[in-house]
């Protein structure tokens, strides 16, 4: 019975962790961001506040009904009784009013709002699309981090190897104690390196997470994507005429230009009449007289005549409105066509970069290994293997680098082009 408990809480034991360790997967993380990033979350409430706005400017098309009631009391002087008499009157009654037509006062605020929503949706869009390259850029700089620190682990190996072998080179009076105590100094500024990858892949750990919002990673491994790079586009005003099409910005700021287009045919149905029916219905009486139904149904015609001139200054506010928009679209063209073609470049330089820094990473490596095969045979000097250990690392760093530069110029060219 006691070995049975026994391999239950092993089985529990052991089980756990290896649940908590299930590799984490750029789709699974890209999902998580949409469904928890504050920006994503404050994207989508704008675009609730901007329907609302949009169900209230389509309210006038529909009939007002209000409950009105009143009620007095008074002393009245009564002509055929020759005296004051205090009197009580009473009325309740279920009041209607539609608007008729105005002139084009509730179209255009209907398509003011309805603009500010179609805005509103390329913002969300925008805002998905932001989450997901800051996710693939902290993605992208947690595997490069993580590769930072096997590489720095390589060469405290390789110089822990190497200040083993001077030590004994030193027992045996082959050496120098100067030699052997050099080679333990660049063992310990290999293991400073070390401390200080893993610091910044811890670092890289907490920025994946924040763009994901989420708190922390649960120290799930990632699980790595396709090392296979696309092709680059070859044509450059192409990729340039797909991202003035497809951005959401772009979107965004057609969409304020037609709101302000709706709120100046708005402004400008200021100066036209407003036609209106109204209809009432109830029960009116008062302490002299015996209460009786009462009902009303007119037509009201309002033309205003002087406002102040605040019709004339919404006009030209919204005029200012459209120009501004016109001036922002001109920006955002420029914007977008330097985006795209920085991206361009940056992926095509990246890749030439890591091609040659993949060669002289092997080349690298097998200098190191030449050099500490002679330092282990007594031909090769101390500063022989020092050095090729730096080159190598060197290398490695470059081209760890160079295959994030690539990553993250292809992120980019995603986001500049409007993909999520």
């Amino acid at each position: 019975m006691k070995k049975t408990l026994l391999c239950i809480m092993l089985s529990v034991f052991f089980t756990g962790p290896a649940m908590a360790a299930e590799p984490l997967t750029l789709e699974e993380a890209l999902a998580t961001a949409k469904k928890n990033h504050p920006q994503i979350e404050e994207a989508t409430a704008a675009l609730t506040a901007s329907d609302a706005k949009l169900g209230q400017a389509k309210a006038n098309y529909w009939p007002q009904i209000n409950l009105a009631a009143d009620w007095n009391k008074s002393d009245t002087f009564l002509p055929t009784l020759g005296a004051i008499k205090e009197t009580e009157l009473s009325s309740t009654a279920v009041v209607v009013r539609q608007n008729i037509y105005d002139f084009g006062r509730t179209a255009g605020a209907t398509a003011a709002a309805r603009g500010v929503k179609a805005a509103a949706i390329e913002s969300l869009a925008a805002s998905r699309q932001d989450v997901a390259f800051r996710l693939k850029t902290a993605w992208y700089l947690l595997f490069a981090a993580e590769q930072q620190v096997e590489a720095s682990r390589k060469t405290v190996a390789a110089r822990e190897a190497l200040a083993l072998q001077a030590t004994e080179f030193f027992k045996h009076g082959t050496r120098s104690k100067v030699e052997a105590s050099r080679a333990e100094a660049t063992l310990f500024a290999g293991k400073s390196l070390l401390i200080r990858a893993e610091n910044n892949r811890d670092l890289a750990k907490l920025e994946l997470a924040n763009a994901m919002g989420v708190m922390s990673l649960d120290d799930r491994p990632l699980l790595e994507t396709e090392t296979v790079s696309a092709p680059l586009p070859a044509n450059l005003a192409a990729l340039r005429d797909e991202a003035l099409n497809s951005r959401s910005e772009m979107k965004r700021l057609m969409a304020l230009r037609e709101a302000a287009s709706g709120s100046l045919r708005s402004a400008k149905s200021g100066y036209l009449p407003t036609l209106s029916g109204t209809a009432s219905y109830g029960d009116a009486g008062q302490s002299m007289l015996p209460e009786e139904k009462a009902w009303i149904l007119g037509v009201n015609l309002s033309l205003p005549v002087f406002s102040g001139f605040a019709t004339k200054e919404q006009v030209r506010e919204a005029d200012a409105l459209i120009q501004g928009v016109g001036a922002q679209q001109k920006t955002l063209r420029m914007q977008i066509g330097k985006e795209v073609e920085s991206a361009w470049l940056g992926i095509k330089e990246a890749r030439a970069r890591f091609e040659e820094n993949v060669k002289e990473t092997a080349a690298a490596q097998e200098s190191q290994r030449l050099a500490m095969e002679r330092y282990k045979e007594g031909m090769g000097t101390m500063v022989e293997a020092i050095d090729a250990q730096a080159q190598a690392m060197n290398a490695e760093t470059a081209r760890i680098q160079a295959g994030y530069d690539e990553k993250i110029a292809m992120a980019r060219l995603d986001r500049a082009l409007g993909k999520e």
